[in-house]
């Protein structure tokens, strides 16, 4: 007599059933990469940055090639898509190396407001100015100094209608002397930084693009401050395949930023 055969014994059955998706399996994944995009926001938003360096305006301090870790958490994290920055749990401060979105450059209409990094070379009223290529802060000389002297020096006379947004904060009749009726790379000011602004320069001072063409920075733009480099490639003149593996700066890679 003919038996029933049972489910569990029927090979097409058993196929059919390793094939199903259980239930839930979906909704699992998506949860679990949902939450990790949510922690990697999070880490992003509040903490730290990635951030590559695209030119040579802080050689040596920073090369073309270095991929850094930036820290949000310390002049405050920015809210995307708003305003609105938090509070950090410090200032800046002259001389620290700052990341910041760059005030509007009306030369760059593709770009006018691109992420940057420079020095912060003056505070919020102070008074600024360069004669010669040396640059003082309320009459103080402040010249650089060790391997930023060794950058390659450009034309000191060069002048440029980026330069005309300076006029609205000269200083004149003051002990500094009066600007000078044709800014120039190397002869500017006296200027006065605005009140929430600060004055950004690059170490390498004959290829920044800095706040001498732009103007004062606002707090509101500061974004972070660079913690280490985590990578690090020769990108300016390497000669071999594929550098970015091949041309490693090893030597760069963990530096710290103090």
């Amino acid at each position: 007599m003919a038996t029933k055969t049972d489910a569990t014994d029927n090979p097409v059955a058993a196929l059919k059933r390793g094939s199903e998706t259980p239930k839930g399996s979906w909704t699992d994944t998506l949860r679990s990469y949902g939450g990790a995009l949510l922690v990697f926001l999070v880490l992003r938003t509040f903490l730290v940055e990635a951030y590559r360096i695209p030119s040579g305006s802080m050689v040596p301090a920073m090369l073309v090639g270095d991929w850094l870790f930036v820290s949000k958490l310390r002049y405050g994290p920015h809210l995307p898509f708003t305003s609105i920055n938090l509070p950090g749990y410090a200032e800046p401060q002259r001389n620290d190396i700052v990341v910041f979105v760059s005030p509007r450059q009306v030369d760059q209409p593709d770009d006018p407001t691109p992420t940057l990094v420079k020095r912060l070379k003056a505070m919020p009223g102070d008074t600024v100015h360069m004669r010669n290529g040396l640059f003082h802060v309320n009459g103080v000389p402040d010249p650089q100094a060790g391997e930023e002297l060794q950058n390659p020096v450009g034309d000191p006379d060069e002048t440029s209608v980026l330069f005309e947004w300076q006029r609205q904060y000269h200083v004149t009749g003051s002990r500094f002397g009066d600007p000078p009726a044709q800014p120039t790379h190397d002869n500017w000011g006296p200027l006065r930084v605005p009140d929430g602004h600060f004055f950004m320069l690059g170490d390498n001072r004959y290829n920044s693009k800095d706040s001498r063409y732009w103007g004062p920075v606002p707090r509101a733009n500061i974004r972070g401050r660079p913690l280490f480099v985590y990578y690090s490639w020769n990108a300016d003149d390497s000669d071999r395949v594929l550098p970015f593996l091949t041309d490693i700066r090893w030597g760069r890679i963990g530096h710290w930023y103090k």
